[in-house]
């Protein structure tokens, strides 16, 4: 088969383009598909125009000036035998003052309204053609583009490849017979070169045929890549840890809780991943305040009970922290050392931690991203956990693997993952769901509240602190922003400061030193700052039982799931929690949707389904740099039953058909980055 670059008429600046757009190959420019298309198949007379139609008419220029007032504007008036039509350009050049004079033929496209001389478009796409020069047969696809590359060109490059040696069928047909979707020729000529009878809408919803045939391949791709990343792990060796008999059961004869029947469960998964001689790929997912720390350390005490190291990372330091101070408090009574590692650490101090990793005298390490630097070496490190995974990238996690010979993995999300998304972007992981939350916690009540009622939360605050709880002020913004004119947690904590003269008031943000940021919450735990104002760095890991209030300044500007994790930080106690959002009027349609959502669930998954439907899987989990390939077609709400047929099918293809499967990935992935996720 021809390469792109052998082509005659794809010239060396064109491949650079393509490329920009990842088009490598006949199989990638051929599954560059249509963003939306038009229909320029048919011509209506001028005299048959409505407004808000869509269409093309074919006329002569009959007039064409530039006017400059009420501001400078290129007017055409185009003339058919049944009437005449203004074309109005705002923006425009010399060529194009040339190329509409009076006199030309043109064929306009655009979108028809009522205008002060009739009808008239604003900013039509335009081309000179003969008289009776015939109209195109099928609908004209768009396609994504970059700068410099031409809607024209790009059909030119995909009509040469629909006449290569590329479109045969790779697995037997009868998959496809039986879910009732055409061939991978007919479904690309569909989509490239619809007829005028294919319905547009459907076309335009990828509801049609042709699409759900491709958006199955694809989420197949997905499938047997993943399960392919699977398979390779579980054929690497890694130690086998048995069972703890001894560090395990004394910790939890010291908890002063007991734990969950849901925690009971994932321990024992954990455990049995531990035993095998395999390296564990578990992600635990458990709803803020499910208690998914104490389950991460009892992993990690049957790692050190067989004589290996772990390690647990988090994304920030006040978590990190969080989880240092809460495992010292339940592992120093058993004798175990921990070390702390963290980019603000002194100098002095950090030599000593590094000292303790590579002798082995710590073995458990907590700490932040300083944990998988180059100088980082650890005696014998067999478990690495990460906490809040989907916010480092892939190289970050391989780089902590990469401190140990093939150490079991565990990854921790308080973010719940939708069923679909669990199926397609996490299927080369086992998953430990921790589905109930401790004995005692009481739910959290979401208030909506508007702005012009600062005034009643106030009050709210202050009757609580004087009740004897705690309350978190949380704002989006450190300094003011004339972009956004939000609310910045400077402004907020002077003002709060002037109106609880009585009150202890602390700051906590981002650019604070690390050492500050420490002082805070150490007060803030131990209860000597009431209110604390802060931005999102309380996001996650902040755990103060007696903090039963939260206000969310400017709730509108948040995401769902952000939203979701600031509420988890209250109601860790018996006393009962409010979550206050405050917004500001007018709210668009997406923050009213999304603070619907928020207000009417305090379930981790309903919210995370939601946010999901609202942002899609790229955004939602930070996967876009995890190395797995995104979906540029299915949609795992619409194709729920595509993935559910793929899924299905993945393993039987790989035992049955190995070299179909490999010609499969080719096709669909041969350009995507295969990094075994980690």
């Amino acid at each position: 088969m021809i390469t792109l670059a052998e082509h005659r008429g794809i010239t060396k600046p064109v491949l650079a383009r393509l490329q920009k757009l990842g088009i490598f190959d006949v199989q990638s420019l051929l599954l560059h598909l249509p963003l939306r298309y038009i229909d320029e198949t048919r011509i209506t007379p001028i005299h048959d125009l409505r407004s808000g139609d869509q269409v093309q008419v074919e006329g002569e220029i009959v007039h064409a000036e530039v006017q400059y007032r009420p501001r400078k504007a290129l007017i055409c008036r185009l003339e058919d035998a049944s009437g005449q039509l203004s074309l109005r350009f705002l923006h425009f050049y010399p060529s194009q003052i040339a190329a509409l004079k009076v006199g030309s033929r043109l064929r306009v496209f655009g979108e028809v309204r009522g205008g002060f001389f009739g009808w008239e478009m604003v900013h039509p796409q335009y081309r000179a053609v003969r008289a009776q020069e015939p109209v195109v047969e099928t609908l004209t696809p768009f396609y994504p583009t970059t700068a410099g590359l031409s809607q024209a060109t790009l059909r030119k490059c995909i009509a040469w490849a629909l006449q290569q040696n590329a479109l045969a069928e790779i697995l037997p047909a009868a998959i496809y017979e039986k879910l009732g979707l055409p061939s991978f020729a007919d479904s690309l000529l569909a989509l490239h070169h619809p007829s005028p009878e294919t319905n547009l809408q459907s076309l335009q919803d990828r509801d049609s045929a042709a699409w759900r045939r491709l958006a199955f391949d694809e989420l197949l791709a997905q499938q047997l890549s993943m399960r392919r990343h699977y398979a390779r792990r579980r054929s690497l060796g890694a130690a086998a840890f048995k069972v703890s008999k001894q560090l395990v059961p004394a910790l939890l004869q010291s908890l002063p809780f007991a734990l969950t029947a849901a925690q009971i469960r994932v321990v024992a998964e954990i455990s049995r991943d531990l035993a095998q001689a395999h390296p564990m790929q578990r992600l635990l997912q458990g709803d803020v305040g499910s208690g998914k720390t104490i389950v991460a350390t009892l992993a990690a005490l049957q790692a050190l009970e067989n004589g290996w190291q772990a390690a647990i990372m988090a994304p920030t330091e006040i978590l990190a922290e969080q989880h240092y101070r809460k495992m010292q408090g339940w592992l120093a009574p058993l004798g175990i050392e921990i070390a702390w590692l963290s980019g603000s650490q002194g100098k002095k101090e950090r030599i000593a931690s590094l000292e303790q990793v590579a002798s082995g005298a710590a073995k458990l390490v907590v700490g932040t991203h300083a944990l998988f630097q180059e100088q980082v070496q650890f005696a014998k490190l067999g478990l690495a956990i990460v906490d809040e995974q989907h916010r480092f990238g892939v190289h970050q996690r391989l780089a902590l693997r990469q401190k140990g010979t093939q150490p079991h993995q565990l990854m921790m999300s308080a973010t719940p993952i939708p069923r679909t998304l669990s199926m397609s972007y996490y299927a080369d992981l086992d998953v430990s769901v921790i589905d109930e939350l401790p004995p005692g916690r009481s739910p959290v009540a979401t208030k909506l509240v508007s702005d012009a009622r600062r005034d009643e939360v106030l009050i709210r605050v202050r009757v609580s602190c004087q009740q004897g709880r705690q309350a978190y002020w949380v704002c989006p913004l450190i300094e003011e922003s004339e972009a956004l004119q939000l609310q910045t947690a400077l402004d907020t904590y002077a003002l709060l400061l002037a109106s609880f003269p009585e009150l202890r008031v602390g700051l906590l943000h981002g650019r604070m030193k690390p050492k500050e940021k420490q002082a805070v919450m150490a007060a803030f735990t131990a209860g000597e700052v009431q209110l604390l104002v802060a931005t999102t760095v309380i996001e996650v890991g902040v755990d103060v039982p007696n903090a039963s209030l939260m206000v969310i300044e400017h709730a509108e500007r948040m995401g769902l799931s952000q939203l979701h994790q600031l509420r988890g930080r209250v109601g860790r106690g018996s006393e009962k929690s409010a979550c206050i959002l405050l917004y500001q009027n007018p709210l668009s349609k997406s923050a009213r949707a999304r603070l619907k959502i928020i207000y009417e669930s305090n379930d981790g998954f309903e919210v995370a389904k939601a946010d999901l439907a609202l942002r899609g899987p790229g955004e939602f989990l930070g996967i876009r740099q995890s190395g797995v390939p995104m979906l540029k077609i299915a949609d795992l709400e619409r194709d729920a039953a595509l993935l559910k047929a793929a899924s299905g099918l993945a393993d039987k293809l790989l035992q049955e058909n190995p070299q179909a499967v490999e010609q499969h990935l080719q096709r669909w992935l041969s350009q995507s980055q295969e990094l075994v996720k980690v």
